[in-house]
C-alpha cells in the first residue's frame, strides 16, 4: 500500500506528518490554557464579588478593572514576544512563556487583597501574550501550506476549549476546591506541557534559515523529517520583525489586522467576563448561568474548525466577514427574550462570530507575513487586539455598574462586531511577492511505502 506524497495530501513522509502533528497538539494545549486563564476569571468573579474575605470588597468597576489587568500584560507580553521572537527563534519563546505563565497561575492562587491578584494576573497575562504571539508563528511554520487555516483553527480553538475546561471545572469543582483550587489547575503546564515541549518541539527551520543558520536548519529537517526549504538566506537589508511591519509592504494591512484583532477580543473577553454575570441578573442560577458560558465557548470550537476548513479551500477573509455579521445578528437577538432554546442557539452562534472569528483572524495573521516578520506581525494584532480585550471587559463593568440594561451591553457588543467585519473586507495582499524561504518547497512527488 502507498501512501500519497506531499504533492497531493502535503505530507513528505510518515515522520513529517508525526512531527508536525506533535507540533499542532503542543501549541494547542499552550493556547487551551490561554483560554482557561481568559474564562476562569468569570467562572469565580460572583464569588469573588460576593464574598470579601477573598480578596477585599469587589465593585463591578474593580471587578472590571481587575479582568483587564491581566491583558495588559498579554499586551506587552505580546509586543516583547514580538521583538524578541524574529530574533531568539519560535522555540526558546515557547518555552520561557510556558514556565512564565505556569508560575503566575500559580501564584495569583495565594493572593490574599485587590492589588496583589491585580499584579499577578498582570504577570500571569505576559506569558499568556507571549504564548499566542508564537502559536501561530510555530504553526505557520511547520504546517503544510494547504492545511494551514484548518491547524491555526485547531490550535486557536485552544482558547474556547480552555473557556469550556475552565466552565467545567467551575461547575464541577468550585465549591469542592474553591476559587483558589481553580487558578492552581492553571498552573499544570510547567508539569505537564513543559517536558513534553523540551523533547517535542523543534525550532523552526525557515526562521533558522532566515537567520542564516543553513545547516541547522538542515539538520532540523534530517531529524524530523521535515522538508528542506529554500536554503537561500534573506538579503542582509531586509527588514526583521517590528521594523518590517512598518516598511511599504505592510503598513496598511498591519493596521486594518489590528483593528479586526481589536474587534475580536473585545468581544471575546468582554463576553467571557460577563455572560454569567448578565445572566445570573437575568435570574439563571449560578450552574445555569455557567452554562451560557460553556455554550459560547463550545460554539466556537465547532464554528470555527468548520470556518476554518471553509476557509483552507476559499480564503480567510470572506469567512471572516461573514461570522463578524452573524455573531452581530446573534447578539441582537440575545435581548428579545426567546425561550432558553432559541436564547442558547443565539449564544452558540455568538460564540462563533466573536471567539470563532478571533481563532480566524490568528490563522489570517499568522499566514499574512513572511518568516522574517511573522511572529511580530502575529505579536501586534495579538497585543494591539488585547487592547480590545481591555476595553471589553471595563465596557461591561461600567454599564452594569452604572444600572444601565443588559441589552445595551449586547447591542454595543452587535456594533462592535459589524464594524469588525467591515474592517475585514477591506484588507488587501502585501504589495509585494512572497519571499523564498517563506514557504517551505515541496519534495519531488515520490510515493512512500507503509
Amino acid at each position: 500500500m502507498n501512501r500519497t506524497t506531499q504533492s497531493t495530501q502535503g505530507w513528505t513522509s510518515p515522520q513529517h506528518k508525526r512531527s508536525v502533528l506533535w507540533i499542532v497538539s503542543l501549541a494547542t494545549l499552550a493556547i487551551i490554557f490561554d483560554g482557561y486563564d481568559l474564562v476562569v476569571y468569570g467562572t469565580v468573579l460572583p464569588t469573588l464579588m460576593a464574598d470579601p474575605a477573598q480578596i477585599g470588597e469587589l465593585s463591578a468597576q474593580q471587578a472590571g478593572a481587575l479582568g483587564s489587568y491581566a491583558l495588559v500584560g498579554v499586551l506587552v507580553g505580546a509586543l516583547v514576544t514580538g521583538a524578541l521572537g524574529d530574533r531568539l527563534g519560535r522555540r526558546r519563546m515557547m518555552l520561557v512563556n510556558i514556565v512564565w505563565f505556569s508560575v503566575g497561575m500559580g501564584a495569583a492562587a495565594f493572593a490574599t487583597s485587590i492589588p496583589m491578584f491585580g499584579a499577578l494576573r498582570f504577570f500571569t497575562g505576559i506569558g499568556v501574550g507571549g504564548l499566542v504571539a508564537t502559536a501561530g508563528a510555530v504553526v505557520a511554520e511547520f504546517a503544510p501550506a494547504g492545511r494551514r487555516n484548518l491547524f491555526n483553527a485547531i490550535v486557536y480553538s485552544g482558547v474556547p476549549a480552555g473557556g469550556v475546561l475552565a466552565s467545567l471545572l467551575a461547575i464541577a469543582l468550585r465549591d469542592v476546591i474553591g476559587w483558589r483550587g481553580l487558578f492552581l489547575i492553571g498552573a499544570l503546564p510547567l508539569v505537564i506541557l513543559l517536558p513534553l515541549a523540551l523533547v517535542k518541539l523543534p525550532e523552526s527551520p525557515a526562521w533558522l534559515i532566515s537567520r542564516g543558520r543553513v545547516d541547522e536548519a538542515r539538520g532540523v529537517c534530517s531529524r524530523y523529517g521535515f522538508p528542506v526549504p529554500d536554503t537561500t538566506p534573506p538579503a542582509p537589508t531586509e527588514k526583521v520583525g517590528f521594523a518590517a511591519l512598518a516598511s511599504r509592504r505592510y503598513t496598511t494591512g498591519t493596521a486594518l489586522l489590528g483593528m479586526m484583532s481589536f474587534a475580536g477580543l473585545l468581544l471575546t473577553y468582554g463576553l467571557n467576563t460577563w455572560l454569567p454575570k448578565i445572566m445570573a441578573d437575568a435570574g439563571y442560577d449560578a450552574d445555569g448561568s455557567l452554562a451560557f458560558l460553556l455554550v459560547l465557548n463550545g460554539g466556537a470550537i465547532v464554528g470555527g474548525l468548520i470556518a476554518s476548513r471553509i476557509a483552507d479551500g476559499r480564503g480567510p477573509q470572506s469567512v471572516i466577514v461573514t461570522t463578524f455579521f452573524l455573531a452581530a445578528v446573534a447578539l441582537v437577538l440575545l435581548t428579545f427574550g426567546f425561550p432558553l432554546p432559541v436564547l442558547l442557539t443565539a449564544v452558540a452562534i455568538a460564540g462563533v462570530g466573536t471567539i470563532g472569528t478571533q481563532v480566524l483572524v490568528y490563522g489570517f495573521v499568522s499566514n499574512y507575513y513572511d518568516t522574517p516578520a511573522r511572529a511580530a506581525g502575529v505579536a501586534w494584532c495579538a497585543g494591539f487586539g488585547r487592547l480590545g480585550g481591555i476595553v471589553g471587559p471595563i465596557i461591561g463593568g461600567v454599564l452594569i455598574g452604572a444600572g444601565f440594561a443588559n441589552n445595551v451591553n449586547f447591542y454595543i457588543f452587535a456594533g462592535i462586531a459589524l464594524a469588525g467585519g467591515v474592517v475585514t473586507s477591506f484588507v488587501r495582499a502585501p504589495k509585494t511577492t512572497v519571499t523564498a524561504i517563506d514557504v517551505p518547497r515541496p519534495a519531488p512527488a515520490t510515493t512512500v511505502d507503509v
